[in-house]
């Protein structure tokens, strides 16, 4: 039984136990068209197995229903609403010597979406003590961006995700050609000549294409003169059911040939092997044992099988989990790159960006994408991420580390009038929370800046200050007490003193600015330090310059 047609067996199964033991064909292939979107481009094909699958399931008693169903782990949902399973399920098959491989291509930085694959895998090697491996696909010379190998490495280490090794696929061509000869003599693949519209319209009809028929020897002639032909002209192609179900499947192309120059061979190789061959190449002779993928690589994993049938190697387990819908944030590295080019975005962690490099930039902690991820886990129903759930996480982590400290926008000076009490020091704790830390000193003589937003009629305190009328934009002494300003319903506003202070810019999440002033105690931090500005919100400096400490804002 192949990978569809288990999934078809399953939801059979499931509709035959709500059913007293008798599935409806109609019924099973709705459950799978509305549970598994990325199978309904194949409804034709999976509508004729579902019959003949959903007649099988009710060939079998009650009783057998239920210990397939229990074999295969499947449960019927209670009509009450249960808990939403959350957290990371465990590892199938053995939990020992553990190898799992994280391998992303090299086409741009790491962005969430990566974290998807990265933080499970490192997660379950951390958990049985396995060997985690980063494989850096780049086996396109096309899609290779070359700043991109330094970057993955420092995108991993930020998220928290550690390597025991690390491979490149570019590195391994001459064992990719040593397989595919292997393949070749075993009868397994063969060299096909036909042009590209040819071959589809013998395999959409379960067509062999003539060159299937070639012999070994032919096909090692035409192996060992690939590289002098012109790119197109020929494909090595892995056999496997030409009258699968599933066109894609039938007789897959394992190499092709580049004339493109590669980052790191040049033009070393001109004979390049398609993902489905590299992979599962390197996955057998690295020792996986269990593959972490999206649920629309199924396919894929059903070619791959037919190349560890083939070569006779053990199949690793096969984990495969839901879409992550990445609401309301900016993922596709072509069109980040193409917007870096054309100026649109500043560079890679231009804040409106969800590369890894651009969320650390405003403070977003690694943990928070970790734990988050973890949440997730791997199980088949998509899921759904956004920057709202992002904040809400990242929010725990802040608040106790984030300092206080107070900034005004578009600051505007004033005197208050018939303030006689001299200079005085304003004393605010660091953290409310964590008064260890400290105060922060702020000297008041009645001459401060406001916000100019908060400069409206009306009575107001200052915040820890006094308490001041503002009419017309002249700003009079009211009291002092805080109870005065309880009694007439004076709103709170910060300040920063006029004789202690430093330049404040703040880029925010839409790459937009705030600039300001904050209050002198801001000085003493370092880049890379989170703070909260009060009413405003938390932020991270990212530079100090000879006039102005420039802030990315985080959320609020």
């Amino acid at each position: 039984m192949n990978d569809l047609e288990e999934i078809i067996y399953k939801h059979a199964l499931l509709n035959a136990a709500k059913h007293k033991g008798s599935a409806n064909p109609g019924a099973v292939m709705g459950s799978i068209m509305s549970n598994e979107p990325e199978l309904r481009s194949r409804a034709k094909e999976i509508g004729p197995m579902s019959g003949k699958i959903v007649a099988k399931v009710n060939a079998l008693s009650v009783e057998e229903q239920a210990s397939e169903m229990e074999r295969l782990g499947i449960e019927v949902e209670s009509k009450k609403p249960k808990a939403k399973e959350t957290g990371l399920q465990e590892l199938p098959g053995t939990h020992e010597n553990i190898v799992l491989r994280f391998a992303p291509n090299p086409s741009g930085p790491l962005h969430i979406g990566h974290s998807r694959a990265a933080v499970p895998n490192a997660e379950y090697v951390k958990r049985h003590n396995g060997k985690l491996i980063l494989r850096i696909e780049d086996t396109d010379p096309k899609r290779v961006y070359e700043p991109a190998y330094e970057m993955i490495p420092e995108d991993l280490e930020w998220l928290g995700v550690k390597a025991d090794e690390i491979v490149y696929q570019s590195d391994r061509f001459e064992i990719y050609y040593d397989i595919a000869r292997q393949l070749i003599e075993k009868g397994a693949a063969y060299m096909c000549t036909c042009d590209g519209a040819t071959f589809k319209e013998l395999k959409d009809s379960c067509k062999p294409c003539p060159c299937r028929d070639n012999t070994v020897e032919e096909n090692l002639e035409l192996w060992e003169r690939f590289d002098t032909m012109e790119a197109g002209e020929a494909v090595l192609r892995v056999k496997t059911d030409i009258n699968h179900k599933n066109p894609a499947i039938r007789d897959w192309v394992a190499m092709r040939l580049e004339d493109a120059e590669h980052p790191r061979l040049g033009t070393k190789y001109r004979i390049y092997p398609m993902m489905n061959f590299s992979v599962s190449v390197d996955d057998h002779l690295m020792g996986l044992t269990h593959v972490l993928r999206g649920k629309d690589h199924l396919a894929n994993t059903e070619k791959q099988k037919y190349l560890y049938d083939h070569m006779g190697w053990d199949v690793p387990e096969y984990i495969h989990y839901g879409r992550l819908k990445m609401e309301d944030i900016a993922l596709s590295t072509s069109k980040a790159k193409e917007g870096i080019e054309n100026g649109t975005y500043s560079g890679w962690d231009d804040p409106r960006l969800g590369t890894l490099r651009a969320i650390a930039r405003r403070g977003i902690q690694a943990r928070t994408i970790y734990d988050l991820i973890i949440e997730i886990g791997v199980k088949m129903a998509d899921s759904a991420i956004s920057w709202k759930k992002i904040y809400g996480q990242n929010r725990n982590f802040l608040e106790p580390i984030a300092n206080r400290y107070f900034f005004c926008e578009n600051p505007q000076k004033v005197i208050v009038e018939g303030y006689a009490d001299g200079k005085i020091d304003i004393e605010r704790p660091l953290h409310a929370d964590h008064m260890d830390r400290g105060n922060r000193i702020l000297p008041f003589d009645g001459e401060v800046y406001l916000a100019e937003p908060d400069i409206n009629d009306g009575i107001f305190r200052l915040m820890d200050a006094v308490n001041v009328e503002i009419s017309g934009g002249d700003v009079k002494y009211h009291s002092t007490s805080f109870e005065d300003a309880r009694a007439v319903k004076a709103r709170i506003i910060q300040w920063v003193p006029v004789d202690d202070n430093v330049n404040v810019k703040i880029v925010m999440g839409d790459a937009s600015t705030k600039t300001g002033i904050g209050e002198g105690a801001l000085k003493g931090l370092e880049v890379g330090d989170i703070v909260q500005f009060e009413r405003v919100g938390f932020a991270r400096l990212d530079e100090i310059t000879d006039d102005e400490m420039i802030f990315y804002f985080a959320h609020k």
